[in-house]
């Protein structure tokens, strides 16, 4: 017999504290991407009240106003009222960015050092990465999670549209879905929390939010007589943003990623460049698992790969596809070695990721998104064919 449970997932609108902060990080890698790809990035940002700290290690040859940088990023997300400690041109910058390790650059390096085994790019750091797909949307995202994003960036659109004069830039969602087994049944519960001007009501907040955003952007089917909308369930949300909360980079990591129902590596993205395969090697699994399943060679599937700083290979490579394979999980993991290559290099390269692309990643999900496939090109699903074909199907 199936089970029946619910699931739920949030998302957070770039006006969120954290993401207030991966967006700061994202937009200094693009800066330096921009006049120099061979740039190598970690840089961290916190943000509370009206200070701003970037932090981190830096080498590369772009020359560039790095409080320039901070100050358009927050301009672009809407912290621009003078009355607000928070805003972009008041905000206090303090630079704590360093150079990179020349110890971990060798590691990662195409050339030889003593001790490292080979002199190929190696990866800058040892960890575990986890790619996810699933049939549950058509865009092969889980629906709690994907849900979630789609609220929080009709918001923002509606926001920057200057559709709603008192929405401002703070918002947090969460979508919770009744399954019978892996079948979707309806939607249980809806949050919205969204920071607003001091000059409305709540119950004008309620009603535009259930019937202009919730109804519009939620199929209707999934929603009936005993879904609950629970919008601003404080009252009140007019203190947000960093001034109400302090900011981290990669603390939304679940976010970014499958809202919790893929599992998680534990490595940050925002802020990396793509050396780091904290963020290029989940890149990879997102599209080694959406193409996997667009070949319908499974309704669900989970890749996990892992890596040793400085050592090109994957330690390990595992598929799971819950019970939902096709053919065998290992005979699509020896289809998977046929076609894509897990070296650190070899995935900037199939993936393109030595470009200014990341701000195009930072809000609504690294994953999911098909608006822009020339920047998310681990998105693509052009590998479908070659891996049924490799597969046996």
């Amino acid at each position: 017999m199936a089970k029946s449970y619910i699931f739920s997932s949030e998302s957070v609108t770039e006006g969120h504290p954290d993401k207030v902060a991966d967006t700061i990080s994202d937009a200094v890698l693009d800066a330096c991407l921009a006049q120099d790809k061979n740039s190598r990035v970690a840089c961290e940002t916190l943000v509370k009240s009206n200070l701003v700290v970037v932090a981190g290690e830096i080498t590369t040859r772009a020359d560039f106003d790095y409080n320039k940088v901070v100050r358009n990023a927050i301009e672009e997300i809407g912290y621009t009222e003078p009355g607000e400690s928070f805003n972009a041109k008041g905000v206090h910058i303090m630079n704590a960015l360093t150079a990179q390790s020349p110890d971990i650059a060798q590691g990662v390096d195409e050339k030889a050092a003593e001790g490292k085994a080979t002199a190929e790019q190696g990866a800058g750091d040892q960890g575990l990465m986890f790619g996810f797909a699933c049939t549950e949307t058509t865009h092969l995202m889980p629906a709690p999670i994907y849900y979630a994003h789609a609220l929080g960036e009709k918001l923002t659109k509606l926001r920057k549209g200057k559709k709603v004069s008192w929405l401002r830039p703070d918002c947090k969602t969460q979508v919770s879905l009744q399954y019978n087994g892996n079948k979707i049944e309806r939607i249980d519960a809806v949050v919205v929390s969204t920071q607003h001007r001091d000059t409305v009501k709540h119950s004008e907040i309620y009603e535009f939010i259930v019937e202009n955003v919730i109804k519009v952007v939620v199929p209707k089917e999934l929603l009936d007589a005993k879904t609950r909308y629970l919008v601003n369930p404080t009252g009140r949300f007019v203190i947000g943003g960093p001034e109400g909360d302090s900011g981290l980079t990669g603390r939304k990591i679940i976010v970014d990623t499958y809202g919790g129902m893929g599992r998680h590596g534990g490595g940050a993205f925002s802020g990396k460049d793509p050396s780091k395969v904290d963020r290029s090697a989940a890149y990879m699994g997102r599209y080694v698992a959406k193409n996997i399943v667009a070949a319908g060679l499974a309704d669900r599937c989970e890749i996990q790969f892992a890596y040793a700083i400085g050592y090109p290979e994957p330690v390990s490579v595992h598929i799971d596809t819950f019970g939902t394979g096709k053919v065998a999980d290992d005979k699509i993991v020896d289809a998977v070695r046929q076609i894509f290559s897990f070296k650190p290099a070899n995935i900037i390269k199939q993936l393109n990721l030595l470009r200014p692309i990341y701000s195009h990643t930072t809000n609504y999900g690294h994953f999911g998104r098909t608006d822009n496939l020339d920047a998310l090109t681990w998105e693509k699903t052009d590998k479908a064919d070659e891996l049924k074909k490799a597969a046996g199907l």
